[in-house]
């Protein structure tokens, strides 16, 4: 039977350390997680998670070595932790010119130097694991215990502190180089934070070894104080790192980031304390043990959860202050958008509830689009609606709902006026036919009708008591309203359709930082084709460039120069002078002349150029969506993009000249006259 151990100084510490031990190791975890599924492609955040992967390696050697039970286990995981520490110095070097290059500092000896540290790494792991030159058997002396330094330890710890140095000068130029307040002060974070993996890592034992051997009590108050500065200093480390290689809105890396750390880390953490504070004994509260345990750990994580869910609205008000009325009407947005599957599924619970209600077995929901009236859901027999909606009857129907309410203004509001008296002498707000009844679900000013509900008629005439009137009324109400927010919200989507690019591109220029570009090189004279072809050059790209970002609408495409081209011209007539339809028919037959023949291929290299245009311009995707559709990193996306707008531009270009050619003139190929635009 286990006991309660005495409440010694070395006890309570050990304790602590154990505690603070395994928050790291679950923070390192947790950081590496995020790092992973956030923003790999970034050299910076690539660098970043080999350094937690270090630190993750020596504090689970940490948790486990003063648990073992024989010194020989514990020589095992005390050189394991040589891993982790052997490789750090490397990953310390690796890291500093991953940031350093971020400020477009570029150095072939440094990335050589790196190449060479990480060879010198290997090579001690390989030490460290397999020979007793650089550590052997040690003490063993729970919970302090540490490997003993070999002839070539003191190697290793010049080693350590000169990448240390290095890697510290090379974080200090690139704050240096960091021209706006937004990168100075992220890049502050980091050389302030930048100390944190060695701290926790460097075998301080083995070196103190060689002087003095200290105290328990000693060892375990510093061990304490380093951890605690360690993990403070890995998070901000990771808030640094966080923003490097995304174009997400600070806000955004901030939220996700820190409720990340809420349900992540924070509910890990109070789990280890719950596990490890539990006493080892027989019985608790008359129960086992484990049975304690198991609902101790649920509990945590279910009310852990529980908090974090309550506390997100003033989480989220507090980390944006500045910003809070914009933050609750985003949360309000979020909570009452409709989908199109939430609007099916909400009118099929209306459909339902007034079938259930007047005893009928089939309803329906149709609406009118560009293409016609269209069915919006249905419940019951499918078939039956099915061949109403094929047939003349929707269309006459439609039109008699459409005539009875504008002699009929008793629908405001979104809701139904009441259904007519049972002898059917009022036929303004209803309309019976063809085996249904129909009302109408119009605007909430009453005048548009935006769709119709139609249940199974159980008479000629619409025939309701005085209960069954008020509930039909009270169900046609919220389909009108539904129907009608749903019109608001697809108003709503299209706007945002129009500013998703320009939203896109701020978010590009903020989330470049700005530091001291190279020496910029001096200017090449203009080759011969681009003299002789003017459409090929910087503007007439811009002015394409500009077009394809507001591809489904907005100023630069509506006032494009691009508009006094020939091909223009065509494209109006064909499109009935609809300006934006025409431009935007002209850019699609730039960009299909860039496909390539055969099956569409996502990864294949001949439709790169065609899939970027594609998804990026037409269909308006994200660019870390499309970089992972293509498998290519983002950055190489941009450059990507670049050689395809441009590919579009000399298209354009060509096309310009075979309008011109067809009109009969000189087919030459020096463009139109660009006369003003009206802005």
């Amino acid at each position: 039977m286990g006991t309660v151990p005495g409440l010694t100084w070395p006890v309570i510490l050990a304790f602590g350390n154990l505690i603070l031990s395994s928050a790291i190791v679950i923070t390192a975890f947790s950081l590496l997680g995020y790092m992973i599924t956030h923003n790999l492609r970034s050299a910076v955040a690539q660098t970043f998670s080999i350094l937690l992967a270090c630190v993750l390696v020596v504090f689970a050697g940490d948790i486990v070595v003063p648990r073992v039970e024989s010194s020989r286990a514990a020589v095992l995981w005390l050189r394991f932790q040589w891993i982790g520490i052997a490789l750090l110095p490397a990953a310390y070097l690796h890291f500093s010119d991953a940031v350093l290059r971020t400020t477009h500092n570029f150095s072939a000896a440094r990335r050589l130097a790196v190449f060479g540290s990480y060879l010198f790494s290997g090579l001690l792991v390989f030490l460290a694991l397999f020979t007793d030159a650089l550590v052997y058997d040690g003490l063993y002396a729970p919970p302090v215990s540490h490997l003993t330094a070999g002839p070539v330890f003191p190697l290793f710890v010049a080693y350590f502190f000169l990448t240390a140095v290095f890697g510290a000068i090379n974080i200090y130029r690139a704050r240096r180089r960091c021209l706006t307040p937004v990168s100075r002060r992220r890049m502050t974070y980091l050389t302030i934070s930048f100390a944190a993996p060695g701290l926790g890592v460097f075998p301080y034992l083995i070196s103190l070894s060689f002087a003095v051997r200290p105290s328990s009590v000693s060892v375990l108050l510093l061990s304490m104080a380093a951890n605690v500065a360690v993990g403070t200093m890995l998070v901000l480390m990771a808030y640094s790192v966080a923003y490097y290689g995304v174009l997400t809105p600070d806000r955004v890396v901030k939220h996700d980031l820190f409720h990340y750390l809420l349900r992540g880390p924070i509910v890990g953490i109070l789990v280890i304390v719950v596990m490890l504070v539990i006493p080892r004994v027989e019985l608790v509260l008359g129960l086992p043990r484990d049975t304690v345990l198991i609902f101790a750990v649920v509990s945590v994580i279910v009310v852990g959860q529980l908090i974090v869910n309550l506390a997100k609205p003033w989480i989220d008000r507090f980390l944006f202050s500045q910003d809070r009325e914009e933050i609750s009407w985003i949360q309000e947005l979020e909570r009452r958008m409709l989908t199109s599957s939430d609007l099916n599924q909400f009118l099929g619970n209306v459909l339902t509830g007034l079938c259930e209600l007047l005893r009928v077995d089939t309803g329906f929901v149709m609406v009118q689009t560009g293409a016609g009236l269209s069915l919006e859901t249905s419940v019951g027999q499918a078939e039956a609606v099915r061949r109403f909606m094929t047939g003349p009857e929707a269309q006459t129907a439609w039109q008699a709902l459409a005539h009875t309410g504008s002699r009929h203004n008793g629908h405001r509001n979104g809701t139904v006026a009441p259904p007519p008296s049972n002898d059917g002498s009022d036929g303004h707000e209803f309309y019976s036919g063809s085996g249904f009844w129909f009302w109408p679900l119009r605007s909430q000013d009453g005048e548009q009708l935006l769709g119709a509900l139609a249940v199974r008629a159980r008479s000629a005439q619409v025939d309701m008591n005085l209960d069954e009137q008020a509930e039909a009324d009270a169900l046609l109400s919220q389909a009108a309203a539904a129907i009608s927010d749903r019109y608001v919200q697809e108003g709503v989507f299209v706007t945002l359709q129009r500013i998703l690019p320009d939203l896109e591109r701020i978010q590009e220029w903020r989330s470049a930082l700005s530091f001291a570009p190279p020496p910029a090189a001096p200017a090449e004279e203009a080759t011969g084709a681009e003299q002789e072809l003017p459409l090929a050059g910087g503007m007439w790209q811009q002015w394409v460039k500009d077009a394809l970002s507001h591809y489904w609408g907005g100023p630069k495409l509506t006032n494009s120069p691009l508009l006094s081209l020939r091909v223009m011209r065509r494209a109006l007539e064909e499109e009935d002078a609809n300006v934006p339809r025409a431009l935007r028919a002209v850019l699609q037959r730039a960009i299909e002349r860039q496909r390539p023949a055969g099956e569409r291929k996502l990864t294949a290299s001949e439709w790169l150029l065609y899939n970027i245009l594609d998804l990026r311009f037409v269909q308006g995707q994200r660019m870390r969506d499309i970089a992972g559709r293509l498998a290519i990193s983002e950055s190489d996306l941009y450059r990507k993009q670049r050689v395809a707008v441009a590919e579009v531009a000399k298209t354009l270009a060509e096309m310009e000249a075979e309008v011109a050619d067809e009109e009969g003139e000189d087919g030459r190929t020096d463009g139109p006259e660009i006369g003003p635009i009206s802005r």
